[in-house]
């Protein structure tokens, strides 16, 4: 019986997968509120976009303010790259990381107060407001190792994290 690896994953499906890396990627997103969302525009071209996200619930979450370019953008195609703030100088603790995947819109407004109740730790999200939950086909992170070595690891549903030295 063959078996075919899934093509996108939930945040808690990777987690569990994977999760050294899982926090490693959460702690680096953690270390900074804005981050850069990458889209496709109605023209193929990339948009790139700050934004703020959050681990709740098993899920990696998007929101956005309403009509926003990037939400529209999301709505007309669900493929996104999701980079975490680098920071200022070369620090980068825990390396460079960053998630692929397809953006999908949640309309039920149950789930939305619930992410708003849940944010509300902070404050409360502008009304209205386009929320996202992920699906990820891809999670990198890259370092530099012992002053000597870059080093690239790669996940990917259904498989292991690959890892890649250069010197």
């Amino acid at each position: 019986m063959e078996t075919t690896r899934p093509t996108a994953v939930n945040w808690e499906t990777f987690a569990t997968a994977e999760p050294g890396l899982a926090g490693t990627v959460e702690e680096r997103f953690g270390a900074f509120t804005h981050h850069v969302l990458a889209t496709v525009r109605r023209d193929g071209s990339p948009r790139t976009s700050g934004l703020e996200v959050r681990f709740l619930a098993g899920e990696l979450w998007l929101g956005m303010m309403p009509d926003s370019l990037k939400a529209l953008d999301l709505r007309r195609d669900a493929r996104f790259a999701l980079q975490a703030n680098p920071g200022s100088g070369t620090g980068m603790g825990g390396g460079d990381v960053r998630v692929a995947g397809r953006a999908i819109e949640v309309m039920d407004p149950d789930a939305k107060r619930a992410y708003g109740k849940a944010y509300g730790k902070e404050a409360e999200p502008p009304k209205p407001f386009h929320l996202f939950r992920t699906e990820l086909t891809e999670v990198v992170r890259t370092y530099v190792e012992d002053d000597r070595f870059l080093v690239v690891e790669v996940w990917k549903p259904g498989e292991p994290v690959r890892t890649f030295k250069r010197t």
